[in-house]
């Protein structure tokens, strides 16, 4: 592969504009009749699940793990993918909750929120071009862009658990 080709470049820039547009579209979109207000919990614990992985992973590439290092990688792109459609699916179902902490506390909540918005649509291509790179054998190309992607995918992560922790108590 010549230098500067990135595998699967088009894909991922689709992906990378889709996947925000359609969670934006389907975030319109309210099914009656569905209860899905149990997910909550469940994909925050997977956020949780999500960042200790992360952590692990780079521990096991930072001595030589390579193959943990890959299934980590794996399994935490899957676990963000099924805390997608968990995520849209609870947002298909359910009226939004309002945070109703007050003073600092709430400009707290609102900077963690629109930061973890803001990283959430931006580790897309981050990750999507890290692996593409890993699968490419561009192991160079991929350490310079993990260096990047790494620690705003467990941003995302760790603050996906601080944004529900903080809403929690005013869930309906």
């Amino acid at each position: 592969m010549a230098e500067g080709k990135e595998p699967f470049r088009r894909l991922i820039l689709v992906l990378s504009i889709v996947i925000p547009l359609a969670v934006a579209a389907l975030f319109r979109v309210k099914l009656p009749g569905y209860n899905f207000s149990f997910l909550p919990p469940i994909y925050a614990t997977i956020n949780g699940v999500t960042a200790v992985l992360l952590m692990i992973s780079y521990w096991a590439i930072r001595h030589q793990r390579r193959l943990l290092h890959e299934r980590i990688n794996l399994t935490c792109i899957a676990l963000s993918a099924v805390f997608l459609v968990m995520y849209v699916l609870y947002h298909m179902t359910s009226e939004p909750t309002a945070y109703g902490g007050e003073g600092l506390l709430k400009g707290v909540y609102y900077f963690i929120l629109v930061t973890h918005i803001l990283l959430s649509v931006a580790v897309v291509p981050l990750i999507l071009f890290t692996f593409s790179r890993a699968l490419a054998g561009n192991f160079e190309r991929h350490k310079r862009l993990a260096k990047f992607a790494f620690p705003v995918w467990l941003y995302v992560a760790v603050t996906g658990v601080l944004v529900y922790l903080m809403i929690r108590p005013y869930y309906l």
